[in-house]
């Protein structure tokens, strides 16, 4: 009754519908004539090569015709537009993790806008150069990053014996890690007189005494699993 007939298409090739027909059939009229033989950029042989640099002025013309506003009641959004309101959208978003640091008299800095590092090993060939958003206070001490803090002196753990400052207290624990293609095992290692954040991590061979307190701590290893 409508005289309709049935067109077979497959995806992405939406051709058949009559409508993308006269679309294409106008763009490729309006761009041969962006590409045609005789405009006013051309090479030694008459044709013109710059015509990619005419497309938003092909893509504004078509976009605001007379049909397409009527239909949608706007001019269709060009990518200048679309680029704008992103900027305006992720700014705030931006600014919250790049701020200007708060300089204050007596930082050590080069300049307001960038700094310059030295770089070593494998970072040797990047640009040194980095924006002052990157940068951070440097503190020298514990006590300049946290002037306000007080620390309550912790007792040390005396070893029978070894009462001496800088001796090995007791093994806290043991880890084992991946050197240079080698697993080695490492042992966290307190020291007599010496807070807990000096403790380090040594290789069996690099503690001293390291026989002594090994066998203590294996000892009171399995002490713990045996209570288990």
């Amino acid at each position: 009754m409508l005289r309709t007939k049935i067109a077979f298409s497959t995806a992405y090739h939406p051709q058949t519908d009559g409508l993308a027909e006269r679309m294409i059939k106008t763009m490729e009229d309006i761009l041969r004539r962006f590409c045609a033989y005789g405009m006013e950029y051309k090479d030694h042989e008459g044709y013109t090569h710059d015509w990619i640099t005419l497309l938003p002025a092909v893509q504004l013309a078509y976009n605001t015709t007379k049909d397409f506003h009527d239909m949608w009641k706007r001019a269709c959004d060009t990518a200048a537009k679309c680029i704008a309101e992103a900027k305006d959208y992720n700014k705030p978003r931006w600014d919250k993790t790049h701020m200007e640091p708060d300089f204050k008299e007596g930082d050590q800095l080069i300049g307001k806008n960038a700094v310059e590092v030295k770089l070593t090993e494998e970072f040797s060939r990047k640009d040194p150069v980095f924006p002052v958003s990157l940068v951070k206070p440097y503190f020298q001490t514990e006590e300049d990053k946290f002037p306000s803090r007080k620390e309550n002196p912790i007792p040390p753990d005396i070893v029978e014996g070894e009462d001496s400052p800088g001796a090995v207290s007791k093994i806290i624990m043991a880890r084992k890690i991946r050197l240079n293609g080698k697993d080695q095992r490492q042992y966290l290692v307190r020291f007599t007189h010496q807070t807990a954040d000096k403790e380090k991590c040594l290789a069996e061979d690099a503690i001293p005494d390291g026989n002594l307190h090994l066998r203590r701590f294996r000892a009171s290893r399995r002490t713990e699993q045996s209570h288990q």
